[in-house]
């Protein structure tokens, strides 16, 4: 498991009154912390919505191919494309 980071960011002044805004009493947040986590959250599930949507993209047009289109091929053939597109 990795080890907890810890971070330090240095906000210009109108960051600092908006993060102000949604921390407190009167905010969404505990704290600073708890704010920046869920940023960090949020984004990391855009990046994986985005990545679906490139995938879901890529099999709907590969299925959308006619059906003489489609070339067989074995787990060999597929495991040496790999091998050669990480070398």
């Amino acid at each position: 498991m990795p080890k907890p980071m810890n971070l330090s960011v240095r906000l210009t002044t109108p960051l600092t009154d908006f993060v102000t805004t949604r921390v407190g009493a009167e905010g969404d947040y505990d704290n600073a912390s708890e704010y920046v986590r869920d940023l960090i959250r949020r984004d990391r599930e855009r990046e994986e919505q985005r990545a679906f949507a490139k995938l879901k993209a890529t099999l709907q047009d590969a299925f959308a191919q006619p059906d003489e289109a489609y070339v067989e091929t074995s787990l060999e053939d597929v495991k040496a494309r790999y091998k050669k597109r990480r070398a």
